[in-house]
């Protein structure tokens, strides 16, 4: 099925058909789409989520079994689960009905305080470590292996890494994922989100962190895949603040760097992304390799 086919007017008939008490209620596209899943407000206190491809179905009955049991632990609003709704002859994948959490997707320019919003996420990060992971989905294909080992994208990043040419320093992204390879994950496994990006993080009036949604990609293992948002969000002073709170050593921000790095490699050349991505990427795979040059100097210097 074709993402541009996952339209409000399907929604509204998958609802009614499934839901007929809610077969009156408005369904608008929300401001922001994902690329998982496409999402529609259902009345003023719901939403619909509808998978857009089959690799993503998988989120579906993951999310409605185990965000009911993660919120009451966690300091901040996250998606609620309502209802399920099943596939039909005009859609071919189970979907969800959630509560509307209020709230403007994350931006620079839309968020108050960097400082004050990194140390936020690093609340709600160490909160969700916290959460007893018994029973918990193991990192594995529904969360694309995040937290897992990165091993499964070593072919995938050298690739980029040739591919790119001149356009990135070769050497040192090799050196860079060589060094998160060798970092090997040996504590204990915890709930880790996934995908902790400006895109699933909304603001309230006040441009604070108001609420985290889309944990398609959450599971248990290593959490150092969270840790990104060190460098596509976060710089200087916030940088700074979000490392001193995350509960994180060094090899776990070795991996950290190896997630984002590879993560931006494949996605300059990107042909399904505009131009920003590319751009964007650039800059955080830059940003992380200078970074991890920064590190590997002090550690030679302290010899």
């Amino acid at each position: 099925m074709d993402r541009d086919e996952i339209d409000a007017d399907l929604a509204a008939r998958l609802v009614a058909a499934r839901f007929p008490e809610w077969a009156r209620l408005p369904v608008v596209p929300v401001e922001h789409q994902g690329w998982d899943n496409r999402t529609f407000r259902l009345g003023d206190t719901m939403s619909v989520r509808l998978p857009s491809a089959a690799a993503y179905v998988a989120s579906v009955e993951k999310e409605h079994t185990w965000l009911p049991r993660l919120a009451p632990h966690l300091p901040l609003p996250i998606p609620v689960p309502l209802a399920a709704g099943e596939p039909t002859d005009e859609y071919p994948w189970p979907w969800s009905v959630r509560r509307w959490i209020d709230g403007r997707v994350a931006s620079r320019d839309r968020i108050r305080d960097l400082v004050a919003f990194a140390r936020d996420i690093a609340g709600f990060l160490d909160a969700l470590q916290r959460v007893d992971p018994t029973g918990g989905p193991e990192a594995g294909d529904h969360c694309f292996h995040r937290g897992g080992d990165l091993r499964v994208y070593d072919a995938e990043a050298h690739e980029a890494i040739a591919a790119l040419g001149s356009r990135v320093d070769g050497a040192l992204a090799t050196e860079v994922w060589k060094t998160a390879l060798e970092a090997t994950w040996t504590g204990s496994p915890v709930w880790f989100h996934g995908d902790v990006a400006v895109r699933n993080l909304l603001v309230d009036d006040r441009g604070d962190l108001g609420a985290v949604i889309d944990f398609g990609t959450c599971g248990v293992g290593d959490p150092a895949c969270d840790l990104v948002i060190a460098w596509t969000l976060f710089e200087g002073e916030s940088r700074a603040e979000f490392r001193r709170l995350v509960p994180a050593d060094d090899a776990m921000w070795a991996r950290a760097r190896g997630w984002a790095l590879w993560k931006s490699l494949i996605t300059i050349d990107d042909p399904y992304a505009g131009s920003w991505v590319a751009e964007e990427s650039a800059r955080v795979a830059a940003a992380v390799m200078a970074e991890a040059a920064m590190v590997a100097g002090h550690q030679v210097r302290s010899r």
